[in-house]
C-alpha cells in the first residue's frame, strides 16, 4: 500500500474525465490546485506558529570589524642567549 503508480494515476484521470467531462476538467483541476495552495499556506502558518520560526526575534547586529593590531614579531636572525652558564 505505497505510493500511486502511473497506472493508478491513469485510471483516476479516466474516471475523472468520465464523471466531470472534458470541458470542465481544466476548471476542476485549477480549482483543486488553488485549494491545495491555500491548504499549504494555512498549514505553513500553523507550523510556523508551533515551531516559533515566525515569532523568533532577529539576531543582534554584529559589531563592526576593526583592523587587526600589528604586533611586532621577535627578530629570528639573532640566536637567543643561553639561560645556563657555561663553565670553562
Amino acid at each position: 500500500m505505497g505510493a500511486l503508480s502511473p497506472t493508478h494515476l491513469v485510471i483516476i484521470l479516466v474516471i475523472a474525465l468520465i464523471v466531470v467531462g472534458p470541458g470542465k476538467l481544466p476548471e476542476v483541476g485549477a480549482a483543486i490546485g488553488r485549494s491545495f495552495r491555500e491548504f499549504q499556506k494555512a498549514t505553513g502558518g500553523i507550523t510556523d506558529g508551533l515551531t516559533g520560526t515566525a515569532a523568533r526575534p532577529a539576531p543582534p547586529p554584529q559589531p563592526a570589524q576593526t583592523a587587526p593590531i600589528d604586533v611586532p614579531q621577535p627578530d629570528k636572525s639573532v640566536a637567543p642567549a643561553s639561560s645556563t652558564p657555561t663553565v670553562d
